[in-house]
C-alpha cells in the first residue's frame, strides 16, 4: 500500500472532456529508477485509465484489463460504454481481493455518446462517479485546489490551468521529488497528451 501512496494521479471531468494527470516517477526503496513512466492506459480511443500502485501490479492490472476491452471489440466490433467498462474494472478488483489482491488505485475517465464521464475505484473494488478525484500521497495536497477551480461550466482551457496548479502544489509541499507529470485529454475526437509546459512557453510568446 505505501507503494501506491507514493504515486500521484488526479484527474478532473469538464462538459465534454475528462483530464487525466499522473506522476511520470518510479521508485523503489529509497531509489528512484526512472522519471519516464506513463501510468495513464488508453483503454480504448474514447477512455483512458490513470493508475496508481506496486511496480508489478499496476502494469499486470491494467494491461489485464486494456487487453480484455480491446478482445471485446474484436469480437463484437464495437466499443463498450464508458460505465460498462468502470463496471468491469470495479468488479475484476473486487473479484481479486480474495484470489491475490491488485494493489492498485483507478481513476478512469472516458467520453461518449451520454456525456463526459470519470470513476473513482481503489483496490478494494469500491466506486464512484465524480466530478473530480485523486490517488496517492499528492491527494492531500491537490484535493482543495480541485475543489477550489473546478465548476460544471469550465472550459478546457480552464481544466489545464486547474492541472498546473495541481503539480505546483504538490512539486512545492511534497517531499517526494515528482518532477515531472503526464496529463492526457479524453473529448470526442479521442486521447491526446497535454504539453502544459508548451502551453505556458506560448502565453510567455503571446504576451
Amino acid at each position: 500500500l505505501i507503494q501506491s501512496r507514493m504515486d500521484s494521479t488526479f484527474a478532473i471531468k469538464g462538459k465534454d472532456f475528462v483530464l487525466l494527470a499522473a506522476d511520470a516517477s518510479v521508485a523503489h526503496s529509497i531509489i528512484s529508477l526512472k522519471n519516464t513512466e506513463d501510468k495513464i492506459y488508453e483503454l480504448d480511443k474514447h477512455v483512458c485509465m490513470a493508475a496508481a500502485g506496486d511496480a508489478a501490479d499496476r502494469p499486470r492490472f491494467c494491461n489485464y484489463i486494456t487487453r480484455n476491452i480491446q478482445l471485446f471489440k474484436f469480437r463484437n466490433g464495437h466499443s463498450l460504454p464508458t460505465e460498462t467498462i468502470a463496471n468491469f474494472t470495479r468488479e475484476q478488483l473486487a473479484y481479486a481481493i480474495r484470489h491475490g489482491p491488485y494493489q492498485v488505485d483507478v481513476l478512469l475517465g472516458g467520453v461518449d455518446e451520454t456525456g463526459a464521464h470519470l470513476y473513482f475505484m481503489d483496490y478494494l473494488g469500491t466506486m464512484q462517479e465524480v466530478e473530480k478525484a485523486a490517488h496517492g500521497y499528492g491527494g492531500y495536497f491537490v484535493t482543495s485546489v480541485l475543489d477550489n477551480y473546478w465548476s460544471p461550466d469550465k472550459t478546457l482551457e480552464d481544466a489545464k490551468f486547474c492541472m498546473k496548479k495541481c503539480i505546483n502544489e504538490i512539486q512545492t509541499r511534497f517531499l517526494i521529488n515528482q518532477s515531472k507529470f503526464i496529463i492526457k485529454c479524453i473529448d470526442k475526437d479521442g486521447v491526446k497528451i497535454i504539453d502544459l509546459n508548451e502551453q505556458s512557453r506560448q502565453a510567455g510568446l503571446d504576451d
